[in-house]
């Protein structure tokens, strides 16, 4: 039985019943509006540690003044339902005054990782992230927490805060779910109309597209303005960024790279879609 966790006190008096028998704890965190790819995650949890535990928190500190959290869904009954049916043995579920009540003073930044790509087009959500992100994780004490790399940036953003504050839960990154025709799993999905659905599904053959390329020598400034003009060509509206990248770093590549990654950031109508690859 899924048990619904309101309080700190509760969620704390759930993990020490878990530990105290010697047992493990995994930790998903999400905004909730659950789709496969958060369900693959507390998954990847059961299969690795004895209990899961996933937060759903629609984070204020993280949204822009002009972005989407009054009409980010919220669907508490349909989230939870399915996290019963894949025997999750808890929910935390916390009201914004137990995240951050009365007098909460502090920000958690984290320095170069951040900067780039989303933190020039969303240059105060890493800081909202990392902040809740370190508080969930303080809160929780688990063993092991699970993030989706659909949100790479945030992966390597996280995982750099964890070890640089010294918290002791293992960060573990979780490969990118998609749908069947390549898209990957996202809760914004869901604002996009029909025919935008048709165009949103090209991204990601733009993006192995760009990896064909990259195996074959093709100068890389010339591989990231062709696919650019072909996403606008598409149909996309706009691109933030289409680019590659070092995998650690996310800055551009150097001699020294020892792995890269391909990364995206395009607007559809009303909808910002991200994805990214591995790339040789």
């Amino acid at each position: 039985m899924t048990k619904i966790l309101k309080t700190i006190e509760e969620l704390q008096d759930f993990v020490r019943n878990i530990k105290k028998s010697g047992n493990s704890v995994g930790f998903v965190p999400t905004m909730g509006a659950l789709h496969e790819g958060h369900l693959t995650l507390a998954r990847t949890a059961l299969k690795n540690c004895d209990a899961c535990i996933v937060s759903i928190f629609v984070n204020p500190k993280q949204f822009a003044p002009h972005e989407d959290f009054d009409r980010y869904p919220r669907m508490m009954d349909k989230d939870t339902a399915l996290l019963r049916t894949i025997g999750v043995d808890a929910v935390f579920a916390p009201d914004v005054e137990t995240m951050y009540p009365i007098g909460y003073q502090t920000t958690v930044t984290v320095g170069e990782v951040s900067k780039p790509l989303e933190g020039e087009f969303r240059p105060t959500h890493f800081a909202g992230v990392a902040t809740v992100v370190a508080r969930l994780l303080l809160l929780v004490g688990a063993d092991k927490a699970f993030f989706g790399e659909k949100d790479y940036q945030q992966l390597q953003v996280i995982t750099q805060m964890a070890t640089d504050l010294a918290i002791p839960t293992k960060i573990v990154g979780v490969p990118i779910v998609r749908e069947e025709s390549g898209l990957a799993l996202s809760s914004r999905n869901a604002y996009l109309s029909g025919q935008e659905k048709k165009i949103a599904d090209q991204l990601n053959v733009v993006l192995f597209a760009m990896a064909d390329e990259l195996k074959a020598g093709t100068d890389i400034a010339h591989i990231e303005k062709n696919a650019a003009q072909k996403l606008l060509d598409l149909g996309f509206d706009s691109i933030d960024y289409c680019t590659i990248r070092d995998a650690k770093t996310l800055m551009p590549p150097t001699a020294e790279t020892k792995a890269r990654r391909i990364l995206a950031a395009v607007k559809l109508g009303k909808t910002r879609l991200i994805d990214n690859i591995a790339a040789n």
